[in-house]
Order: C-alpha cells, then sequence, then structure tokens
C-alpha cells in the first residue's frame, strides 16, 4: 500500500487483479474512509485492518465489473454507502446514491465534484477533491481509456474538461498502463524530449514494483499523446504526416485509433 498526502485527507493506494488500482481517501478527523473502484474486497479489507479503518462509502467511476466486483460484499460486510453516475444507476451493483456534474455530493459536509466524463462508457464519471482527481479508465498515464460506448467526440469532450483543471492536480486512474503508453507516446510524438526521460524513469519505477500512478496533469498536458492535439506545434506536425485536417478532433481519432491497433 501507498499513502499520499492531500489537504485534509490521505489517499491509499492498493493493488488489485493483475494492473488495477484502489484507493481508499482517508478523511481521518471526519470519520470516512471511502473507496474508489473496488475491483476486489480481499485487498480492501487487508487495507483496512492494517488501517485500523472501516470503509464507509464507495465511489463507482463506472459500472465495469472491474470496478464495481467487490461492491455488494463490501457493502455486505461494512454497509458500506455505493454512490454512482445516475446514467449507470441500472449498472452499478447496490448503487445507493446517484450523482452527476449537475447533482454533486458531500460526505458528511466534504464537497465532492463530479465530472460528467463519458466516452469508455456512457455514464463515466469522475470525482475530483481538491487537488486530486479519480479518473478511472478517462484518463491514464500517457494514455487514455478505450471508446466502448461513446464517440471520439465525447471522449475528447472528456479528456478536454480534465484538462481544465489546475496543472498539479494528481490523478489517480485504475489501471498500471504506463509503460506500454509510453512506448506508443514516443512513436506518435517522436520529437518529445520529455517522453525518453519519462518513460526512463518509469521503466526505473515499475522495475523496483513502484506505480507510475498518481502523476500531474501538467505532465499529461506536455507527455501524453491524446492530450497532445491541445499543442497546435505537435496538432499541425501530426496532421502534416498523416494527411490528415489538423483539427483537435480529427488528429485525437487518428491517434486513438492507431492506439487501437498498435
Amino acid at each position: 500500500m501507498w499513502s499520499y498526502q492531500h489537504t485534509g485527507f490521505t489517499v491509499h493506494q492498493i493493488e488489485a487483479l493483475s494492473d488495477n488500482y484502489i484507493y481508499l481517501i482517508d478523511f481521518a478527523q471526519a470519520d470516512i474512509l471511502a473507496v474508489v473502484d473496488p475491483a476486489e474486497a480481499t485487498p480492501v479489507a487487508k487495507a483496512c485492518e492494517q488501517l485500523g479503518r472501516t470503509p464507509t462509502h464507495i465511489l463507482n467511476t463506472h459500472h465495469h465489473s472491474d470496478h464495481t466486483g467487490a461492491n455488494l460484499e463490501l457493502k455486505a460486510r461494512y454497509g458500506c454507502q455505493i454512490i454512482g453516475s445516475a446514467t449507470d444507476e441500472a449498472r452499478i451493483p447496490g448503487i445507493d446514491e446517484v450523482v452527476s456534474e449537475a447533482n454533486p455530493f458531500n460526505l458528511n459536509g466534504v464537497e465532492i465534484r463530479i465530472l460528467d466524463v463519458p466516452g469508455h462508457t456512457s455514464g463515466h464519471i469522475a470525482f475530483v477533491l481538491d487537488d486530486a482527481l479519480f479518473c478511472g479508465d478517462v484518463l491514464f498515464g500517457a494514455g487514455c481509456g478505450r471508446i466502448f460506448e461513446g464517440t471520439a467526440e465525447q471522449m475528447w469532450h472528456s479528456l478536454n474538461k480534465i484538462s481544465e483543471l489546475e496543472e498539479k492536480t494528481r490523478f489517480y486512474c485504475a489501471h498500471e498502463y504506463t509503460l506500454a503508453n509510453l512506448e506508443f507516446a514516443l512513436h506518435t510524438d517522436p520529437d518529445n524530449a520529455g517522453l525518453a526521460v519519462r518513460l526512463a524513469r518509469a521503466r526505473t519505477m515499475r522495475e523496483a514494483n513502484t506505480p507510475t500512478i498518481p502523476g500531474t496533469l501538467g505532465e499529461e498536458m506536455a507527455t501524453n499523446p491524446f492530450l497532445r492535439p491541445l499543442d497546435k506545434s505537435f496538432r499541425q506536425s501530426y496532421a502534416s504526416r498523416h494527411h490528415i485536417q489538423d483539427d483537435t478532433l480529427t488528429v485525437f481519432a487518428h491517434i486513438r485509433n492507431a492506439k487501437n491497433h498498435w
């Protein structure tokens, strides 16, 4: 388990399945422990025992089973309140409270901002607490999620929404995909000197079994190929090399399709 301090809360990161991350948002003074996207119950129970804490809430970013698989078991064991997207209400096991960008919520006075970020799924949401973003499968280290239920336009709009957060924001995504994503990024953005540096650092971290996540949105803006279309010089260069229009959506969609076949 790894722990990261924020103002007023701590984020505990635990591994699950083959490459998933589950997060525990710990508001010790408020006696709240929220579990984000519990893929499995056992790692959560072990972490809670280690912390001497009882989970009070479950926050689901979307309905996929590797994010909701332990909902019912944890709810039965601890009485957790399950919170998820209003759009996904029928697909999230055990859901108690529905939220959306227009209908945010608070945990005993702790304000939680919601971002509607469809594309990977139609009801995908992200949770923002101060300078921490819990983004599920929308944004990854040097990558973004596959478009399963939405459109390229929806996913691009969702990534744009995330890009408007402060660069210092730390993002907590649900998978350790960074190394493979950086290799694709180098292929896509070969003139980006920062990518080689980031890849070397990520390799060292993974060799030490250290997560590459969380990262910062500032680094993603500079090195993530799915956010790079926001940079005019990259966008024009990429469009010229691939003989496509140089608008942001066209370039993003082309990169997303290329990653699908990488």
